[in-house]
């Protein structure tokens, strides 16, 4: 059997834009996509802290400092809003249970400044 479990988290970045004519995902800093581990293309939550929104997307590299929602995601968030990016990864219960997430911790600027796995 194998369980959905968190894999990587930005946690408390800060929406740079919303951008609702562009196609759709949501750009994020490069640094950052590395640092959590994730990959382009790949699938996320957006949990929108100032509003409880959740939602699913996926990821395009942004520049420096950029978390951008686009497309019809741009309708849940406001720039300045607070979010958690969230991706999960599939595995099973015996692995899950060693699994260390890699969560990434940002500023304002949303700069990394700690890491914990």
């Amino acid at each position: 059997m194998k369980i959905d479990v968190l894999f990587s988290k930005i946690h408390r970045a800060t929406v740079t834009d919303a951008n609702l004519n562009y196609v759709g995902s949501i750009s994020i800093d490069e640094k950052l996509i590395e640092a959590a581990g994730l990959c382009e293309w790949q699938k996320v939550e957006i949990l929108n802290v100032n509003n409880g929104e959740r939602f699913s997307t996926y990821v395009i590299k942004g520049t420096k400092g950029q978390i951008c929602l686009n497309g019809a995601a741009a309708r849940k968030v406001c720039a300045g809003d607070i979010v958690i990016i969230v991706a999960y990864a599939s595995m099973s219960v015996k692995k899950a249970k060693k699994f260390k997430p890699n969560v990434v911790f940002v500023n304002e600027k949303n700069e990394q400044v700690k890491n914990m796995r």
